[in-house]
């Protein structure tokens, strides 16, 4: 009993001179509405909890990582194959960043539905916008810090779009790559945001972010025809508060510990029965035959830039982001009052609905999406035989010179070949043999111009080839005026 005696002594001396009680009863023990124990209001605690487990995988991976350009892909692969566990480490790190964006995005769109952006919590939104940039800009230089073929070629897509920026574009370029190349120095500085800079920008805004949790309150289960009134919301609200409100720990905490538990489970299984991503192929400016992708969290942006028109990217590119962001930390000041509940809101729901199909979309195109063509089609692949059945000496020969010059390298011909240009399955049907000709020799849109690079024996041939990519029961295009003449 004196040791208890003399443990508690030692609790209370402790406690009377860093106040853990107080601060602990106005944090985690602090009051909220008993409407917010709900399931709705757990993605916030699991955001943090994906953010813990980064920080911790981190250390534990800076501990073996070179951030050099000729150690950074060996220690991964050191890291995959001979340290032990360590490439359940590294899938750790990998699957908690996947799990940290997902989550993060969930959190962002309940909060946008329940109004919680509205007065009095306008500067809580806008932490949140700031912490979710700050998440992608962790999670695209830890794919950076992979430093393989993917990471390589991502970065040298990503200075290309930034170089795009008028007047200021080269030297945002320079500032990236510490240089005018991709070396050494761009990996160092990579490194450096990635483990110092942007991990304590998120601390730094996860404290104000959770500071302004705990002084403007969690925000109450929407109500239909409970609309927010300036004047009167925080008279109410703390009125509510004394009424009905409930200590977070230990009763409103709850649901919060068992999502956080199925999340932490959810990325150790991921992470032990997928693995770590990458590395993939040695970093090497010589070897243009690779596809870059980047991880789930850009693979929108990935099909968007590969299937929108070459002449839209640069508008695009400088115009899209800027507006999207500015929407988003507009938000809280274009709808500042009035109805929470998303039943009262049909264009806050739709937007999440439009929003999220048409992320789910480009995610889903950027699987089979091209960003560069086949470079090993025309060496690897082979044309249907049954495309070349009944051909004429001709026709064989055009066929000869589209896997010659490497036309099966964006174009595919009953699924063999690239997919950066149009399939040519049906082209007869869809162009004239005058058509295909001025195609082939001026080029169009991302197709290049082949007039210099093909006699008018081999445009002849390939055209004749191209002919006969019809099915037998379509008849091929043919030009109504010369049509119209034959008739006369």
């Amino acid at each position: 009993m004196s040791m208890i005696k003399n443990l508690r002594n030692v609790a209370l001396w402790i406690d009377e001179r860093l106040y853990i009680s107080r601060i602990f009863a106005a944090t985690a023990g602090h009051t909220v509405p008993r409407s917010s124990s709900s399931w709705f209001y757990v993605f916030g605690s699991g955001t943090l909890l994906c953010f813990m487990v980064q920080i911790v995988t981190g250390i534990c991976l800076a501990l073996v990582y070179q951030p050099t350009a000729g150690q950074a892909y060996a220690s991964l692969e050191y890291l995959n194959y001979q340290q032990t566990l360590g490439w359940f480490l590294r899938a750790m790190h990998n699957w908690g960043s996947n799990f940290m964006v997902a989550i993060m995005l969930l959190h962002l769109a309940q909060v946008f539905l329940f109004g919680a952006f509205k007065y009095p919590r306008e500067l809580t939104w806008i932490s949140g916008v700031v912490l979710l940039l700050c998440t992608l800009g962790m999670a695209f230089t830890g794919q950076i810090l992979r430093f393989d073929q993917d990471a390589y070629w991502g970065l040298g897509i990503g200075a290309a779009m930034a170089g795009r920026v008028p007047l200021l574009g080269p030297a945002i370029v320079h500032m990236m790559l510490g240089g005018p190349i991709i070396a050494g120095e761009t990996l160092s500085r990579f490194f450096t945001l990635h483990v110092f800079v942007i991990p304590g920008t998120i601390l730094a805004i996860v404290s104000l972010h959770l500071r302004l949790v705990l002084t403007k309150g969690i925000n109450e289960y929407p109500v239909p025809g409970k609309p927010v009134v300036k004047e009167t919301y925080i008279k109410d609200y703390e009125e509510g508060l004394k009424k009905e409100g409930l200590p977070f720990f230990p009763k409103a905490i709850s649901k919060d510990l068992v999502f956080s538990g199925l999340v932490l489970m959810g990325i150790v299984f991921c992470a032990a029965y997928f693995g770590p991503a990458g590395p993939h192929g040695v970093p090497d400016p010589g070897q243009i035959n690779t596809a870059p992708k980047p991880d789930f969290f850009f693979l929108w942006l990935y099909a968007v830039l590969s299937l929108m028109p070459d002449y839209l990217e640069t508008v695009l590119i400088l115009t899209v982001p800027f507006i999207v962001i500015i929407i988003l930390f507009a938000v809280p000041f274009i709808s500042n009052t009035g109805e929470k509940s998303p039943r009262r809101r049909p264009v806050a729901v739709l937007s999440v609905l439009v929003i999220f199909a048409v992320l789910g979309s480009f995610n889903y195109l950027a699987t089979f999406a091209p960003w560069s063509p086949r470079m090993d089609a025309w060496t690897s692949t082979t044309l249907p035989a049954n495309y070349l059945e009944g051909c004429a000496p001709l026709e064989i020969q055009g066929a000869v010179v589209f896997h010659s010059k490497q036309c099966i390298n964006c174009h595919s011909v009953g699924g063999a070949g690239g997919l950066r240009g149009p399939t040519l399955d049906s082209v007869a049907t869809r162009l004239t043999a005058d058509q295909l000709v001025r195609q082939v020799i001026q080029g169009s849109g991302n197709m290049p111009a082949y007039g210099k690079n093909l006699s008018p024996a081999e445009v002849a041939a390939v055209v004749s080839f191209m002919q006969t990519l019809h099915k037998p029961s379509e008849a091929p295009a043919r030009d109504a005026t010369q049509a119209a003449l034959a008739e006369k």
